[in-house]
Parts: structure tokens; sequence; C-alpha cells
């Protein structure tokens, strides 16, 4: 899909890029697969922030999309709808099965209306349709994956990323290449959807103004340095003055660039190869 570039007819306007949308088919979603959503503003249940420089933005409905698959095996379906949606990168298709049922999907690359997709073990090797990672074939790209037997999928579901079907040596585990480069043991029951997913332009949307960002419902930040002491260990001193340290922090004080926050030793053994190489 390509880039859409505008003249800077007004400075916001400027090196402001979109999307051309070619591949979406429907505007409005199917009723019967959405539901409203509520937005948080990136407070917990406290009421407190967890999560900066989030609130406002459009307000949206929720697509209910099929992250599992597994109680429609063997029953193909075929593609009635590519559609927008707003709260992923990612575009999604809507199915039609031959027994009456609509389901969304993740649209991966290349699927367009009219194909037919299945899931299942018997499934073909072909972009769209899921089966488990040991009935797929070494090399394939695969996408929507599961990290637990039955949970649904939880990995690599943005827009343009793939993971790497590396290896079937291990007797319960499958080895996959992750989009950051990290390769994991993945069980060799979970699903995967066999291709890329699609939109693979996204990342090279500009958007230009601010004004755009805050549609999305992304709030301003502020510069460490602009603010007071009290504020952020970098605020403070007379004009602009250097941080005073031997890194940049975060606002809590904690390290910023290089250090590692992955805290998770349950599944460490998982970790086949890290994504980054470890640091003495």
């Amino acid at each position: 899909m390509p880039i859409k570039v505008y003249k800077p007819t007004s400075p916001g306007r400027r090196d402001m890029t979109s999307q051309t949308y070619e591949e979406v088919t429907r505007v409005a979603p199917e009723p019967s697969l959405t539901r409203g959503l509520r937005k948080h503003g990136g407070r917990n249940h406290r009421g407190k922030i967890t999560i900066r420089h989030r609130g406002g933005g459009h307000k949206r409905r929720f697509r209910e999309i099929d992250f599992n698959r597994r109680d429609k095996f063997d029953v193909p379906a075929r593609v009635a709808s590519i559609e927008y949606d707003p709260n992923r990168s990612a575009r999604i298709a809507m199915l039609v099965y031959v027994d009456g049922e609509k389901r969304y999907i993740i649209a991966p690359l290349g699927l367009r209306v009219g194909d037919q997709v299945m899931s299942g073990p018997k499934a073909e090797i072909r972009p769209g349709n899921a089966l488990p990672l040991i009935n797929i074939p070494l090399g394939t790209q695969v996408h929507n994956i599961e990290m637990q037997v039955g949970k649904g999928a939880q990995m690599v579901r943005a827009a343009g990323t793939s993971a790497q079907l590396l290896a079937k040596d291990h007797p319960q585990y499958v080895t996959l290449r992750l989009p950051s480069g990290e390769e994991r043991y993945v069980p060799q029951d979970c699903l995967a959807t066999v291709g890329q997913v699609g939109n693979v332009e996204h990342g090279n949307v500009k958007l230009g103004k601010a004004g755009r960002k805050r549609h999305i419902g992304v709030r301003p930040t502020v510069r460490g340095s602009a603010m007071n002491p009290n504020d952020h260990p970098h605020g403070g001193g007379e004009g602009r003055s250097p941080i005073g340290m031997s890194g940049p922090k975060t606002p809590w004080g904690q390290p910023a660039q290089g250090r590692r926050t992955r805290k998770n030793k349950a599944t460490d053994r998982y970790i086949f190869r890290r994504r980054t190489k470890k640091r003495r």
C-alpha cells in the first residue's frame, strides 16, 4: 500500500504523509462484532496514572478479534472484507464461515476479498491459515502466535511483523525467531497463522503535526531538563544546563538507557537467544 505525500500548503501539512487505504473494502464495521470502548487515560483501578502521556483522542468502538480459531478447525471461511481498525496498527479481515458465522482476524499480507482460509492441522500452508507450529514447515513466516496452548495469539500481531520458524529439534517445543531478533522456544501445539501481518507501510507514516498525535490519544511529552528538580532528576539549573549525572535517568531515578527491565524468571528458560548481546 503506497504512502500519500502532501504538498506543504500549511506548516502542519509540511512533511505530513498518510496511507491511501486502497486495500480497505468496507468502512463501517460489522455491528455484531463490535462493542463500546471506555477510555482510562492511562489510569489503573485506583485512579493513579500508571502510563504517562495518554488521554483524549477520537472515540472508538472495539472490534472483537478471533485470536484463537480453535473452535473452527477444518471449517472453511471466505474473506468478506478488509477493514480499518482504530485500535491496532494492522488491518483486519472479516471472515464468513460456511455455517454463516462472522469473525474478524488480523489481515495478513496478500489476503484479498474472496480468498478462502481455514484453521486446523490439515490446513494448507498459505497466508491466513492457522496451524499448530509442528505442522508448519521450517523457514515459514508466521504471526499471531500463541504462547500457551488454547490461550489465543499473543505475539507478532503488529503491522508488518512476522516471526520465522527455525527448528523442531526439541520434543515439546519449536524455535522461533521473533521480530526483535530474540529466538524463543514455543510449545509445538500452539497455533500460529501463516504469513506476514499486512499494512507493512505503517511505520513510514509521518504524522506531521501535534494534532494528529492528539487524535490518536497521545498527550504531550515534556523533556526532563525543562522541569523542576522535584519533578525530574534532570530538572533544575540555570538556563540550559546539563543533566549533571553519569547517564540519563527516568523520572523515578532509574537508568534510562541500556538497563534491562525483564524480571520474569519463570519464563527465562524459554529464551534460546536474547535479542541483545549480554552486557557485563
